[in-house]
């Protein structure tokens, strides 16, 4: 295995680049853009790679005569990225994970990681990007089981047992508050930007599981905003509220044997979750989204050195 590792988590709407010590899991360097999948054409993405990292791989050039590899995970494998990888069905494991990386065409020494998904009668998703951070976070927390929460775009809930990824669900949740936010009435005054206020997300996180379901509470974000005194600023927190409320509620329900949750997300996201999940009595662990994709990485590059 190579003493450096390049590290890639790119999605819709951004690009990550983290050079990485490979025995420590040090982060050696980083590199951030808004350049996700969206704003690239196809055969772009290798010439917009090999540009963001070249810097790195020459300095590693000592190594030996090959390049320091790449792992990609996220969106770009799917068909609307680089190259499309496949979705392993569950249960699956990092070493299968490794087992089944993807060449990417047009750069050496490059790989992409595959996804998953989960096909039964009762129950159909997939999920790209967020299984390398479920085990990243079994790594950094020490376990080999555990229950993960991801929120985002697509909020993803994840089981893992012995090792293995064995079940998850998606929840719309990020993206609903957007598309509610910007383009429904209640999400009006809620248009310009405005800083978190605890007191409006725990009032609509308040607003889960009550008569009238999802769809009164984010009504209700124009109704209070007429005549309960929420102000325009706090219109914003209080739909958050809501739509987190709705997925911490369905979640626990639907696991009620559920008692502690490692918590795999950036520092701005982190606290509006923990708020929700200790209010149903759930224990967090909260896990860093970036360290939670390199150790993740770091698992399945160290399995695939083997192969």
């Amino acid at each position: 295995m190579s003493q450096r590792l390049i590290v890639v988590d790119w999605g819709t709407s951004n690009f990550r680049a983290f050079l990485v010590d490979a025995a420590s899991g040090r982060t050696l360097d980083t590199r951030r853009s808004s350049s996700g999948l969206r704003a690239l054409a196809r055969e772009e993405f290798p010439h917009y790679c090999a540009a963001q990292v070249s810097d790195w791989r020459a300095d590693g050039a000592g190594e030996g005569s090959e390049p320091v590899p790449i792992y990609l995970a996220g969106m770009v494998g799917s068909q609307r990225g680089w190259f499309e990888a496949p979705q392993l069905e569950l249960p699956v494991a990092a070493a299968e994970l490794a087992d089944r990386v993807i060449a990417a065409p047009g750069l050496d020494h490059t790989w992409i990681v595959p996804g998953v998904k989960q096909v039964t009668s009762t129950h159909v998703d997939v999920m790209r990007g967020e299984e390398v951070q479920a085990f990243g976070a079994l790594a950094l927390a020490g376990v080999d089981s555990a229950d993960c929460c991801l929120p985002g775009t697509h909020s993803k809930w994840a089981r893992l047992e012995q090792g293995r990824l064995t079940d998850f669900t998606t929840l719309m949740t990020g993206e609903l508050y957007h598309a509610v936010r910007f383009h429904t009435l209640p999400g009006e005054p809620a248009r310009d930007e405005a800083a978190f206020d605890a007191a409006a997300f725990q009032l609509g996180l308040s607003r889960a599981g009550h008569a009238g379901g999802v769809l009164h509470a984010l009504f209700e974000g124009r109704s209070r905003h007429l005549y309960a005194g929420l102000a325009a600023e706090q219109v914003g927190s209080f739909l958050s509220g809501v739509l987190i409320g709705e997925e911490v509620h369905a979640m626990r329900a639907a696991r009620p044997a559920l008692e502690r949750v490692l918590l795999v997300g950036a520092e701005n996201l982190r606290q509006s979750y923990t708020q929700a999940l200790e209010q149903v009595g759930l224990t967090v662990v909260a896990i860093d989204s970036d360290a939670a994709t390199i150790a993740g990485v770091l698992a399945i590059a160290a399995h695939h050195a083997l192969r």
